[in-house]
């Protein structure tokens, strides 16, 4: 089992700590925060053991779990790396594409593996169909939530649409070529709505919105290509595959039969793909343990991370 330690003890640090302690691949051997009303609290209601110092937990370690604020994920990544251990870091991967490359650099020079944790790419829905997603030429994403000043510290473009961003540059091979984008500050001092439009060099179109003070929650993307149109629920964990063939000669009664002007037949078929129950946070930290110890490229990397950061500036600097 591979030894690990959570770096921050906020709300996502709690849900960290519980799934490492529960899984059979890691030991977990406390945690830091800087802050020392939330770490006695943390030890009083749960017992986890705390650490008095970032170097101690790091020491202690084979994986560090860094779930700390953005603002502190470059000097907590840096010092997790030159201690030679492997490092899991919550997304944004770091406040700067610079600083992100930094990481990238300094992982490979210290022979140590990264993964960020962009949790949808292992969102069960997303997972029952993504290889099935091939070269699709339009995608559009919505991602509204309700207010919560817990995420307000950076654009809604980081906070959320990010999450879009990384899942659509996993099932797009092709390098971005331009992006456009608007967005409106309402609540916030950074937008708190945000609208992007990314084109691809193969000519696939990505249209993605994000929202943080919409009075529902909705986390949906859908992806078209050739054949097929896939729809991914991210919230309800559900999809949905509609596939498009040459019509038989004799269809059945049944059957949902297309015409074009050409007179061209296609036929429609329905397909709902079994989404099996997961815990994806749990899932991306037991796959981290896989790439640690088959010393394989995690699911997603600190490249993927990198990327989805650089497409993320990108539109904030167009907004």
């Amino acid at each position: 089992m591979l030894k690990a330690g959570v770096l921050g003890a906020g709300h996502l640090g709690k849900i960290h700590l519980k799934l490492l302690q529960q899984s059979e691949r890691y030991e977990l051997v406390g945690f830091y925060d800087e802050s020392d009303a939330m770490a006695t609290s943390v030890v009083k209601e749960f017992g986890y053991h705390r650490f008095e110092s970032i170097e101690a937990l790091i020491a202690a370690c084979d994986m560090v779990d860094v779930v700390t604020p953005t603002t502190h994920h470059f000097e907590c990544a840096e010092q997790v790396i030159k201690a030679g251990k492997h490092l899991f870091i919550e997304k944004p991967i770091t406040q700067t594409v610079e600083q992100a490359v930094a990481i990238r650099e300094l992982a490979k020079k210290h022979g140590v593996r990264g993964q960020v944790g962009h949790v949808e790419r292992f969102n069960p829905a997303f997972t029952a169909v993504n290889h099935l997603i091939d070269n699709p030429m339009f995608i559009e994403a919505h991602r509204l939530a309700e207010f919560n000043p817990r995420g307000t510290d950076v654009p809604v473009v980081l906070d959320l649409m990010i999450h879009d961003i990384d899942a659509i540059l996993s099932v797009v091979k092709s390098d971005v070529k331009h992006i456009s984008a608007s967005g409106v500050s309402v609540i916030s001092d950074t937008p708190d709505i945000a609208n992007a439009r990314i084109e691809f060099a193969n000519g696939c179109v990505a249209n993605l919105t994000a929202s943080r003070i919409s009075m529902k929650k909705m986390r949906k993307a859908r992806f078209f290509q050739r054949d097929a149109y896939i729809s991914v629920d991210f919230l309800e964990k559900k999809c949905e595959v509609v596939r498009m063939k040459d019509a038989p000669e004799n269809p059945d009664d049944f059957a949902m039969i297309l015409q074009n002007a050409e007179g061209i037949k296609k036929q429609i078929y329905f397909d709902n793909p079994e989404v099996e129950p997961n815990n994806a946070i749990l899932d991306e930290l037991e796959a981290f343990a896989d790439a640690i110890q088959h010393n394989t490229t995690p699911i997603v990397s600190l490249a993927n991370g990198t990327e989805a950061l650089r497409v993320a500036m990108k539109i904030i600097a167009d907004l």
